[in-house]
């Protein structure tokens, strides 16, 4: 990350909470709250962020501040370990792609907003016959079906009831105009071209925030950080003051939560994978923004601020999220359970048809998008500054003074590979790479670093960097992250990827993919993980000796490995020191045989 640093520390604390507070905090958090016990959900979720959330992000921070380098040259640490760089490097690549494509679904929505009525308040020109505000009961009368049945004029025995399936206007708006969706991955149909503006206009958001990297996107934070916080207190505001908004709450967070719940593996598992995925461990972004750091921050601080606030920031979603949903439910006299979905069914179909049930439902759509707009973008920079920062760090006389040259490039290359997912098939494009490459291989890349870190460069050598940084802790500080960092996230993050992998072929509704489309995924994570064992194996042909001694040193810090300035390397890392190391190990008469001290 060369010479630049964030000019000021709020920069890199609202940089940060934007980079983790994401949108899986609106549209997963509060799904799975209500999916495993409601309240009860809280005391794994808050266990797991102790457990693995806030000792992985301060472990990454750490990490990234010391050396001031990206995720691929943090690995001069651990040479033989440099893949698992440049695969989250290669995750973040490919899951920008796809972040791009739902910025534009926010910004198509926002714009859709700016007319009275909203044009998914009813069934209008575009809807089908099957589109309904109402559900259709037709009633079974000796043999003869009467339709749009109702109670008030006869009864009508139970087992006589015919409901039709129908689709709400807000759902037909998605699939029929803002999706303009195809019957599957096999039909790609031609570019929605209203999609392939709002791409654009993103990318340009993008390249425009990042133009002279850090100095411009930490300007644009103050407003992009912040802004959801006062979108999602407006909601909570106004849907608290709806009727109905106390069921959906209820179902949230109150009375009806299950304790019970707790006794089941599945709901653990939730919370452990939404902590990882939340506080985007194993991207290479939690390193990349703390490297721009300077070296005696306190990153100790910064991440029980980032990973609090994260955590704070979802569950204050929800109460928005559920009070408004509650009052839907009441005006559908539904269970609040049958209205409540995830992902894009709640982001861009559910919350949007509470909405226009509500006064003046025009503004409150533009706050709800442009929150998302807001909270996609400020998890887009980041990702865009991983891959600028890795091109930088490895080529820095090519790239240093082109950084807006490069930045441009990058989100124009990242436009045109975007394009596919704004096709007609777009949808289970996103569904596909976000199933596939958003999932258990980030653990996997996570497990990696632990190891890497903890027991090959050695736990207690990172402790003594990180106390270069902090000043000396005592042994009992360190204890409880010894305990994390050594065996408790570890476990943790082996269990869940043997859970995660009884793999179920990802669907999209009803929408099976074919074959070639699930291969397609399968090559995607191949892609991922084949830089791991590649660039070990290449590393160990090239290094000299034996195969044993080609190991150890490859297990070994390397002579780059070190604080970026001079001034910051003390007597450990003195030029003097790495020569007299470097002679040590090109010394024949080396016992091999002793396993090296970084192992304890």
């Amino acid at each position: 990350s060369l010479i630049y640093k964030w000019p000021l520390k709020r920069e890199y604390i609202l940089s940060t909470i934007g980079y983790a507070v994401g949108l899986g905090n609106i549209w997963r958090f509060p799904y799975l709250a209500y999916k495993n016990g409601g309240g009860a959900f809280l005391i794994p979720y808050f266990v797991m962020l102790v457990v693995t959330g806030i000792p992985l992000f301060f472990l990454e921070s750490a990490f990234g501040q010391f050396c001031s380098q990206g995720p691929i040259n943090i690995w001069r640490a651990v040479p033989l370990l440099q893949g698992v760089g440049v695969a989250m490097v290669t995750v973040t690549l490919i899951v920008s792609i796809y972040y791009n494509v739902i910025i534009a679904y926010s910004l198509y929505y926002m714009f859709a907003s700016f007319q009275s009525p909203l044009p998914w308040s009813s069934c209008f020109s575009w809807a089908d016959s099957n589109c309904s505000t109402t559900p259709i009961v037709s009633c079974n009368v000796s043999g003869v079906v009467v339709a749009n049945w109702t109670q008030e004029n006869s009864t009508c025995p139970s087992s006589d009831v015919i409901t039709v399936p129908v689709q709400s206007p807000s759902e037909q708006y998605w699939d029929r105009v803002a999706l303009q969706r195809s019957s599957g991955l096999d039909e790609t149909g031609p570019i929605v071209w209203h999609l392939a503006l709002c791409l654009l206009l993103s990318s340009i958001l993008v390249a425009g925030a990042l133009i002279r990297g850090i100095k411009s996107s930490g300007k644009v934070v103050y407003f992009t950080a912040t802004f959801p916080y006062v979108v999602i207190f407006i909601l909570l505001i106004r849907g608290v003051t709806l009727e109905g908004a106390r069921d959906g709450i209820e179902f949230y967070i109150g009375s009806q939560s299950n304790l019970t719940k707790l006794s089941e593996a599945q709901v653990w598992k939730d919370a452990a994978t939404q902590t990882f995925y939340s506080l985007s461990i194993g991207w290479g972004g939690v390193m990349t923004l703390a490297s721009y750091n300077n070296f005696h921050n306190n990153v100790f601080k910064d991440s029980f601020v980032v990973t609090l606030t994260n955590a704070g920031t979802s569950v204050f979603a929800g109460f928005a999220i559920f009070s408004i949903l509650g009052h839907m439910a009441h005006i559908y006299k539904m269970p609040v359970g049958q209205v409540v979905k995830e992902g894009f069914g709640l982001a861009f179909i559910a919350y949007p048809d509470a909405l226009s049930k509500l006064p003046i439902s025009p503004l409150w759509s533009i706050l709800f998008f442009f929150m998302l707009l807001t909270v996609g973008l400020d998890s887009q920079f980041a990702g865009i500054e991983v891959i600028t920062t890795c091109l930088l760090d490895a080529f820095p006389n090519i790239f240093k003074s082109k950084r807006a040259l490069l930045t441009i490039t990058t989100c124009a290359i990242l436009y045109l590979l975007g394009l596919p997912c704004v096709s007609q098939a777009g949808i289970y494009w996103v569904t596909l790479i976000d199933q596939f490459v958003a999932s258990w291989v980030l653990l996997v890349l996570a497990l990696l670093e632990i190891i890497g870190v903890c027991y090959i460069y050695g736990g207690n050598r990172f402790i003594k960097d990180i106390e270069m940084m902090l000043g000396n802790k005592t042994s009992t500080f360190w204890l409880w992250w010894r305990a994390c960092w050594f065996f408790i996230s570890p476990c943790i993050i082996v269990i869940l990827v043997w859970s995660l992998m009884t793999f179920k072929p990802p669907t999209y509704g009803e929408v099976q993919f074919p074959v070639w489309g699930l291969a397609l995924g399968w090559c995607m994570v191949v892609f991922i993980l084949f830089w791991i064992p590649a660039i070990a194996v290449y590393k160990l042909m090239r290094a000299k000796g034996s195969p044993w001694k080609r190991l150890k040193s490859l297990c070994s810090p390397s002579e780059k490995w070190h604080p970026y300035l001079d001034v910051h390397r003390g007597d450990r890392y003195s030029e003097e020191r790495c020569r007299r190391r470097k002679s040590d190990l090109n010394r024949p008469e080396v016992n091999v045989n002793v396993i090296s001290s970084s192992w304890l």
